[in-house]
Order: C-alpha cells, then structure tokens, then sequence
C-alpha cells in the first residue's frame, strides 16, 4: 500500500514542511499515536515568539511560509512539525519511516478499529440466530465496506473530535460509525448492533494484531529482505577474496571476505524466517473471555465457534484462552525476534565499520558531503554509526514492550494500553537502521590492496597448517617447535620456508606446505561463500531478491 494513496488527501510522500498544520501531523505520528492538540515551550527571561503557519500551496516552495509574532505571554506555542516534534521519526528521519504510518500511526488504529466494527456488524447479519440484524442487500455490505475502504484523514479527525466528549477512543469509533450510518435505510435499523457484546478490548487487540500484520508483511520484511539481499551480493561478489581473520584483535587464519558476509546474511536469514512463522494471535469472548454477555442475549449460539471464525477471517489465528485481553504473549515474541534479527545487524554494522577502519573498504564520495566540521579529509562510516544506534534505540522499546505486555493485573489492567501505542518507535528505528545498513553497503569499494597488504605481514599464520600436518606424521612437539618459531616473532616467507625444507615430512606433504601461502590458506571459505544461495533459500524457503 502507498502511503500517499491511503491517507487521502494528504501526500506525505512529498518533502516534510519544516512547519506543518496539525491535522497532517496526526495522521503521521509513529512516535506515539497520540497526538495533542499543540506543543507548548515555555522560556523564561528571553524573547518569546508564537510562530503561525501559512501552508504554501506553491508548487516551487517546498517549506511552510513561518510568521514569526510576539506571545502575549511567556510561552511559545507552536504547532507540532518536523521541527517541533519530540521524536526524530516524525521529523529529521521521516522521509525513511513514513511507509509505517499507514499501519503504526493513530490513524491506523483507528482505521483498524473501524475495519473491525465493521466486519462484525456484517458477521452478525450473516448469523441466523441473530434474527434482529437480518442479512443486509449488496448494497448495504457494499456502503460499509466502503466505510473502510475510503476511511481517510477527514475521517479520522471526525473520530477524534468525537472522542474528545467521550473521553473514549474506542466508543468514539462505535458513534462515528452510527452517525455514518443513521442515514442508510437498512443499517439505521440495527445501529446498536454495532460493537455487540464486545469489549474495548476485542476490538484493540485485533486492531493492533492487524497493524502488526499488515507493517510487517507491507515494510518490515520486504525491507529486511533487501538488506538480506543485500549482504548476499557482497558476500557472492568477494566469495574468492582473501582476508586475514582476527580472533581477539590479533591475526588469525586467514578467510574470505565473502565469506564472512555469508555469516551475517545466513544468521540474518535465519531471524527473519522465525519472524514471518510467528503467529498473530487474536481474541473476541467479550469482558473477561467467558462470552458472558453473549450467552445471555442468545444463549443457543455457539460464541466460542463464531468468534474464532471471526477473529480467522480477518487473517488472524484465534487465541481461546483469554481474560479481558489477549495475553500478548505472541507480540512478546515478535519482538524478541525482531532484537536478535537487529543485534545480528549490530555485529555486521560494527564489523564493516571496522573493515573500513583497517582500510579495507573505501566508501564512495557523494559531492558536497562533509565528514567533519574541522578535518576536511574525513569520509566516516556514518551509515552504518546510523544502523547501529537506531538498532539501540529500537531494541530498548521493544524489550519493554516484550516484557512489560505479558503481563497484566489478574484480568486485565490499564497499563499495556500506553506501552502498545508505542509500537511503531521499536519498528520505526528498526527500519531506519536496516535502510541506514543498506545505504552504507551501497557506498561500499573494497579495497583489495588494503586486503593483500594485510596478508603479505602475517606469514605468521601458516603456523597452523605445518603443525597440523606435522602431527599428522608423528614429529614430535611440532605445537611448541611452531610456537617458538612465531610467537613474537617477525615472520617472513623464508623463515617458513626454511622451517618446512627441514621438516622429515614426505616430499608430497612438503610441497603442499611450500604452496601455501597466506593468501592461498583459506579453507573452504570460498566455497562456503559461493553455496550461501542455496543456504538462504532452505532457510528462506524462496530466493531472496532486491
């Protein structure tokens, strides 16, 4: 879904004013769907400004026309905006999170929320015994699934003003819809079958299911997948270039630098395929899960089987064991493997970002860049600095949210409702530190003299290979004579080769040591590399693609 095509008549697709009217912001808030009606700054002892915001409509002018006034009084008062905003999501970032705000943002939640009083109001008009809402005409179904096909940012905000007397967001939605409704011949007749025998609850927790589904199958995991994707070019591409390895920061048998990108990819592989098995879980049995009130108004009905093929029907597998709320145990663990997928993606940022450190990377230059404010010569690694603070931040808030949201106060407490309208800062920094890694990988050249330099010093690493093979025929303390050979020692290509020529080896033995070299002693690192298609698809089950 486009996000511009969704929330209409509002395109967000076009540059984020430096100052935008409210009602837009609200539709586009990830840092909590929770927008208030102003931002407030109150400065002391300094001058104080009320800035008013004129939209410019012109088609040159990309930013807000600012009028800046004095306050009456010692505040400053601005409307929210790219500039004014708390969160960096709904400002500085917001070109590179905006596709979450059609599913994360207050705007989906009630969008969600109408989907879902709808399609039960439509199910009880499917059941025969439920002869007070009798089966709507075509053109009925039609007029209510238009409801939520053309539900839009006008709408929303008439939810809101409503909600404002209410002091109910979801009761809001349940009179907007009868007053939307109240006009129509055949559906006034059974306005308060909407939100029949249902708690707040049973619509929140399928709303927030349907969220949760919808961005991670729309923006979460096709953007993985192209990081995955990604990562599998390098590794594919550098399958056969040769790298010396460090274990504890100090050189180490040599690999490939393919290979060591066919870890990440694999590993990141893995994390991805446990997040799309996990299974979205919903509830629809009413105050305390016990369909109490439903069996009173029709006791012959079989609730259990008609909310489960309800809570089905939306695409969501249906939790029977519930008290007011479903138990959130499979967000928890959504969560838990979106963390791991970006702790993976920590190891990768902060191991390229080394790499490029040693100079084995140069990142391509981009005109009228700056490094440093003072250092003229600085190209700094700062995507993948991105990737990995974003992936900090992200993890801090899901990890909250997968422990706090498990729990609640025998059967059913308040405080997941504040925690869940925070979904969207755990994804939204997800996604930014997955585009950030793929923005730095695509500035990526390796440097191959930097690799082969590297090497060319650390002959010191065949010590491995001549005292395996030594073993092999029974020279004794061939660990120790290596060790005193190279530990601490300069080492160069003809103190190996004297050491192997006096080796009582066999000549063929022999010769394959005097082969070796540190560019050439890699195992089967190239091979490992070249297979990780075939690997990623097993653990995929589909070739993964930009």
């Amino acid at each position: 879904m486009e996000l511009g095509a969704s929330i209409k008549g509002l395109n967000l697709n076009a540059t984020t004013p430096y100052l935008t009217p409210l009602n837009h912001i609200q539709s586009r808030n990830l840092c909590s769907n929770r927008a208030s009606s102003y931002t407030s700054f109150r400065a002391n002892r300094r001058p104080v400004w009320t800035a008013s915001v004129k939209e410019n409509i012109r088609a040159t002018e990309s930013v807000s026309e600012v009028k800046m006034v004095p306050a009456a009084d010692n505040s400053l008062d601005v409307e929210l905006s790219s500039l004014t905003a708390l969160c960096p999501l709904d400002g500085r970032y917001w070109a590179k999170v905006k596709d979450l705000a059609p599913f994360m943002s207050e705007f989906g939640l009630i969008k969600y929320r109408v989907l879902v009083e709808i399609r039960w109001l439509l199910k009880l008009s499917q059941m025969s015994q439920v002869p007070e809402v009798p089966s709507f005409s075509g053109e009925a179904e039609s007029y209510l699934e238009n409801i939520i096909d053309q539900f839009n940012i006008n709408d929303a905000l008439e939810v809101k003003k409503i909600e404002r007397v209410t002091n109910h967001d979801v009761k809001a939605v349940e009179y907007f819809l009868k007053q939307r409704c109240q006009s129509h011949p055949e559906i006034s007749k059974v306005l308060e079958f909407f939100h029949f025998a249902c708690t707040s609850e049973d619509i929140n927790n399928l709303a927030h299911a349907l969220m949760l589904k919808e961005a991670l199958d729309n923006v979460i995991l096709p953007v993985m997948d192209k990081l995955i994707a990604a990562i599998c070019d390098m590794a594919t591409a550098n399958a056969s270039i040769p790298m010396l390895s460090r274990t504890h920061g100090q050189p180490a048998s040599p690999t490939t630098l393919g290979k060591e990108m066919a870890i990440f990819a694999y590993r990141l592989s893995r994390e991805r395929k446990e997040l799309a098995q996990v299974e979205i879980l919903g509830k629809f049995a009413g105050a305390v899960g016990n369909y109490n009130a439903h069996l009173v108004a029709y006791p012959e009905v079989n609730w259990p089987q008609i909310a489960e093929d309800f809570v089905t029907s939306l695409g969501i597998s249906f939790n029977p064991y519930v008290t007011q709320i479903e138990p959130h145990d499979y967000m928890a663990r959504l969560f838990n493997t979106i963390i791991q997928f970006n702790n993976i993606l920590v190891d990768f940022d902060r191991d390229v970002w080394g790499y490029i450190s040693l100079g084995h990377f140069k990142q391509t230059l981009k005109a009228g860049e700056i490094g440093s404010s003072t250092m003229p010569h600085k190209v700094n690694p700062i995507d993948f600095e991105n990737s990995e603070g974003n992936c900090g931040i992200a993890n801090g808030d899901l990890s909250h949210l997968s422990t706090k949201l498990p729990i609640s106060r025998w059967q059913r407490d308040l405080t997941d409702s504040t925690v869940l309208r925070n979904m969207g800062v755990g994804l939204g920094h997800s996604l930014l530190a997955y585009k950030s890694a793929i923005q730095g990988i695509s500035k990526l050249q390796v440097n191959e003299a930097s690799l082969t330099a590297d090497l060319d010093q650390s002959w010191e690493v065949l010590a491995e290979p001549i005292q395996t093979v030594m073993r092999r025929y029974g020279v004794p303390e061939p660990y120790e004579k290596l060790k005193e050979l190279t530990r601490g020692r300069t080492v160069t290509k003809e103190n190996i080769k004297k050491f192997i020529e006096g080796l009582d080896i066999p000549i063929e033995a022999k010769t394959i040591l005097l082969d070796l070299t540190p560019h050439t002693y890699v195992g089967a690192a190239v091979e490992l590399a070249k297979n990780l298609d075939t690997v990623t698809n097993l653990v995929n089950g589909a070739k993964v693609v930009l």
